[in-house]
């Protein structure tokens, strides 16, 4: 930023010496003036006569004098202009000058970062001017000792990828007060993320401590899509996948074009389908529907909350019902341990 002041402060230098020059060195001498005096004179002399002719013999004569005067008088450079006229010459430059160099500066604080950020993608372009409003915000923060402007200020860093300026801000913001659900998530994924950062490991405690900040925040605020993402990703982490993607789907729920979930879900799938052949079995022909885990999903209703027999739900899989497609090719193991484990969801519930 200082290189960028200093160059522009170069330019606007360089260009104003250039301009500035010719106007210093004052109005020039006129060293036609007395042939110009001359030639006028005699202009109007002759103009003179012809207006009060009485001879027309001489007419001829005089009108060709007066035709040579006049082409002398062209053929002389133009006279500069009077001294009063350069001065105001000189002094519109100057403000011309003057504006010119002020639009400069305003373009280069104003417009040419946007010029800038007009070639980056719009989360990019917000990254850049998170980054450069950080100091202010920091600023902002530490002198009012406001919970809003620590806010401010962790969410300005977090987005920014600034993580430890951004614990900084957050744990600011709960000592100011405790009950703020972004400061809690993002102040807990912080922390239980912290090794892959290449923090140093967490302790049993520290993970603990993680894990309830991050909860907190969803029971604060469990309508908010990124509570359940941090609370499915910490779910995950401590082996809980039911629950985990119960929060994950919710997440989906609430953010239906977010796909930072996409993996974990993908991941804890995988998981699943090679401890249970049943859940392998359910991930192939009816978590597209039913959701990753039976809670419902955007076409089939939650499977958690069906009353249906053991023999019902066999006969809805291999005829198909409503909406809902037959599956009579499945292998009779392979229907009973799906069968298996929609029994155990409906005992469990949603």
């Amino acid at each position: 930023m200082m290189l960028s002041l200093v160059l522009l402060a170069l330019i606007v230098g360089v260009s104003l010496w250039l301009v500035l020059s010719p106007l210093g060195a004052g109005v020039p001498g006129d060293p036609d003036a007395p042939e110009r005096e001359r030639l006028t004179a005699e202009r109007d002399r002759l103009y003179g006569e012809l207006d009060t002719l009485t001879d027309e013999r001489r007419r001829p004569d005089l009108e060709r004098r007066a035709a040579l005067t006049l082409r002398a008088l062209d053929a002389l450079p133009p006279a500069p202009p009077p001294a009063n006229r350069a001065g105001r010459t000189r002094r519109l430059a100057l403000a011309g000058v003057g504006l010119a160099a002020l639009v400069t500066v305003a373009g280069a604080v104003t417009f040419v970062p946007r010029w800038q950020l007009a070639a980056l993608s719009p989360r990019e372009a917000q990254t850049v001017q998170n980054s450069l409003a950080l100091p202010e915000l920091r600023r902002r923060a530490e002198a009012s000792q406001s919970a809003a402007d620590s806010l401010a200020w962790g969410k300005a860093a977090f987005d920014s990828g600034l993580y430890d300026e951004a614990t900084r801000a957050y744990a600011a913001a709960l000592r100011l007060d405790p009950r703020q659900p972004e400061a809690l998530r993002r102040l807990g994924i912080l922390l239980l993320n912290r090794p892959a950062r290449g923090g140093g490991e967490l302790s049993e405690e520290e993970a603990g401590q993680a894990f309830l900040l991050i909860r907190t925040a969803a029971q604060l605020a469990p309508d908010d899509a990124e509570s359940q993402l941090f609370l499915g990703f910490a779910l995950s982490q401590f082996g809980q996948d039911e629950a985990a993607l119960t929060a994950l789907e919710r997440y989906r729920t609430l953010n239906p074009s977010g796909r930072d979930a996409d993996e974990t879900i993908t991941a804890i799938r995988a998981r699943q389908n090679q401890a249970d052949p049943g859940l392998r079995v359910y991930a192939a022909n009816c978590a597209s529907c039913h959701g990753a885990n039976g809670g419902g999903g955007a076409l089939g209703p939650s499977l958690r909350v069906s009353n249906l027999s053991r023999d019902g739900l066999r006969q809805i899989i291999l005829q198909g019902k409503g909406a809902m497609p037959a599956y009579p090719d499945l292998k009779p193991d392979e229907l009973n341990a799906l069968l298996d484990v929609l029994e155990r969801w409906q005992k469990e519930g949603e």
